[in-house]
Order: structure tokens, then C-alpha cells, then sequence
């Protein structure tokens, strides 16, 4: 990362774009657009998945999830896992995960799990609760659907990824 300066974005309508830090390349002047996306519901936990999330609901209304919204301009997903703080809101450490969105979608279309598949799964399990296994991904070390219908006011309904097979198939670098 020594040649890539780093800006925050602060101006709201582009975080909801998925914008929330600017990379420039120092060399080229290219610029890649990071979100990030943090476990903060496992606070000391080591957690080896990340739930990309495909649909969500507001005011009873289903809305398109982060993962495949075309609206987001997102390059990149900076995934802040294993955070660990010694104290109320100050943390100490975490790792971070950089995931190249469009090249993790394309593997997802290859595997058969494409935005249309995934949503005819979800269309067909309107009233799961908890786990779905998926014949494309062995959920022991790839993963799997999560429905969250009871116990989240959104309801959202995830695709839960392990860490490391998004690194072994090469969508995504854990820095160090």
C-alpha cells in the first residue's frame, strides 16, 4: 500500500454510494473507491466468515443489499474482522481483508451464484430463519445463505463467505 495515498470521505451521499475511503495510485493517478464494513456485532470475537449482504427490508419494503446494488461505485470491500478493544469504543486491534467486488461477483456468476440465482433461491424460502446450505458452496469451507427473519428489525438475508476461500480464489488480500 506505500503507493497509494489514502482520502475519508465524509459527504454522506458518497458513502451511500459505498464510498467511504478514495485509494490513488501514486504512480498512475488511478482511483479506487473503498467501503468498509466492519463486524462490530462480534466485538472480541475472531469470527473466520463476512456476511456480504444481498437484501435487507425498510418500512416492510425488501431493498436491494450492498453486495450487488448497481448504485454503489465500490472498487473494493475493506472487511475489519477479529476486532478486539480493551475498553468501551477503543478498540486495539482488528485484521483487515481487501475484497475486489467486481472480480468476487464475476466468481460468484461463474459458480452458478449469480444475483438472478440467488434471488430465485431467496424468492423460493420467504419464511427461513437461520442457515441455508447451497449446493454451489460447501458451507464447512466456502459458505452459505443466512436469513435473518426474527431476530433483526431489517431482516436481511446474507450470503455468508469464509475468509479464506475468498483469498483462495483469489478475490481477496489479507494485509498485514
Amino acid at each position: 500500500m506505500k503507493h497509494y495515498s489514502f482520502e475519508r470521505i465524509s459527504q454522506l451521499k458518497k458513502q451511500l454510494q459505498g464510498i467511504d475511503v478514495i485509494l490513488k495510485d501514486k504512480r498512475s493517478s488511478k482511483q479506487f473507491y473503498v467501503d468498509e464494513k466492519a463486524q462490530l456485532d462480534y466485538i472480541n470475537e475472531s469470527l473466520p466468515t463476512f456476511a456480504f449482504e444481498l437484501f435487507y427490508q425498510k418500512n416492510g419494503v425488501q431493498k436491494q443489499g450492498w453486495l450487488f446494488d448497481a448504485s454503489k461505485k465500490t472498487h473494493f470491500y475493506a472487511l475489519a474482522t477479529s476486532i478486539y478493544s480493551d475498553e468501551d469504543d477503543h478498540f486495539t486491534s482488528c485484521n483487515i481483508t481487501i475484497v475486489n467486488r467486481e472480480k468476487l461477483i464475476q466468481h460468484l456468476d461463474k459458480v452458478e451464484l449469480s444475483q438472478k440465482h440467488l434471488e430465485k433461491i431467496i424468492s423460493k424460502n420467504p419464511i427461513v430463519h437461520g442457515k441455508l446450505n447451497l449446493e454451489q458452496l460447501n458451507p464447512k469451507s466456502k459458505g452459505y445463505l443466512f436469513f435473518s427473519t426474527k431476530n433483526k428489525a431489517e431482516k436481511p438475508v446474507n450470503l455468508i463467505l469464509k475468509l479464506e476461500y475468498l483469498i483462495k480464489i483469489g478475490v481477496a488480500k489479507r494485509l498485514v
